[in-house]
């Protein structure tokens, strides 16, 4: 009786241990999937919008903050994933930290972790926030689905793939807008320019994994050189709109811009646009830093609002 007991108790052991792997497993997946070098892109404008409010922390923020982690940026990429897996399968980058390669058999599994992370938080805002800041969260969640499922399919559709990545900077009205205070228009509308202007940049990298697929992009109708002056007039428009709220911010977003458009202008390639992606990539973390310390400093000394 005492040898049977002892062998369940390592079935069981084994059996438990087994889940954790597992669910750990699983976790550890999604998170790949969900991009977290790329959760700035979410959690900055949100951070910054909720600054701008007038506070250094507001605890009504942090529900949006915590979706605006894993579950949004799962619903982003993961749905990509999905309707990508053709391109993906040809993109040398894809399976690295610049964006996941999955499998057919892991669909099911990223589609229940999109519903499973997102509808809480979803029906909790809808619930509990004002209304306009859940039109703006639907809004933002509807473009970034549309952005990959059929058969909106805002990434095969020129143009429209780069001008729904405003999407971004929607944070930047629904947090002000959930916390009762006055959004900022100049930094959203600022924000939202420099969005479009940004996924256009960054799709040249994929320009001829894209056309062997027949996706054509803002960035294969252009061409890189076309991508050029697209992005830069987005860019300069962001420039202008961020002048209006913080100089400084503008001068350091009108230098790193520049410098990436004269270095894709110098030599347009798909093979430039991937050389250049990790200084893409960390555009917003230094132009986020320099408004965020100005923000902050000004908050901690009773200068802002």
């Amino acid at each position: 009786m005492a040898r049977r007991t002892c062998i369940d108790t390592r079935v069981w052991y084994r059996s438990a241990r087994w889940d954790r792997w597992y669910i750990g497993g699983v976790i550890s997946r999604l998170f790949h999937i969900a991009r977290p070098v790329l959760w700035i892109n979410t959690l900055g404008p949100a951070t910054v919008g909720m600054w701008l409010s007038g506070s250094l922390w507001r605890w009504e923020a942090l529900p949006i903050l915590i979706w605006l982690t894993l579950p949004f940026n799962l619903l982003i990429y993961g749905t990509n994933d999905i309707f990508d897996q053709e391109t993906d399968a040809k993109n040398p980058r894809k399976g690295t930290l610049e964006g996941a390669r999955i499998r057919p058999g892991e669909v099911r599994l990223i589609w229940s972790g999109v519903l499973l992370t997102n509808l809480p938080f979803l029906a909790y805002f809808v619930l509990f926030l004002p209304p306009a800041a859940v039109i703006w969260i639907l809004l933002c969640a509807l473009l970034f689905a549309g952005y990959s499922v059929p058969p909106a399919r805002f990434k095969a559709r020129p143009y429209l793939d780069s001008l729904s990545n405003a999407a971004y900077a929607f944070p930047l009205v629904f947090v002000p807008l959930a916390l009762s205070a006055p959004v900022v228009w100049p930094a959203a509308l600022g924000l939202m320019a420099w969005s479009a202007a940004k996924h256009t940049f960054d799709a040249v990298q994929d320009v001829d994994e894209d056309r062997r697929v027949r996706i054509e992009t803002t960035a294969v109708r252009l061409g890189p050189k076309g991508v050029v002056l697209w992005s830069s007039t987005f860019w300069a428009l962001a420039t202008a709109c961020f002048a209006l709220v913080n100089v400084p911010v503008a001068l350091v977003n009108a230098a790193i811009a520049g410098s990436l458009l004269y270095a894709l202008w110098r030599d347009p390639t798909p093979e430039t646009g991937h050389r250049l992606y990790g200084f893409s990539i960390a555009f917003p973390y230094v132009a986020g830093t320099v408004a965020g310390v100005q923000l902050v400093a000004a908050l901690s000394l009773g200068m802002y609002p």
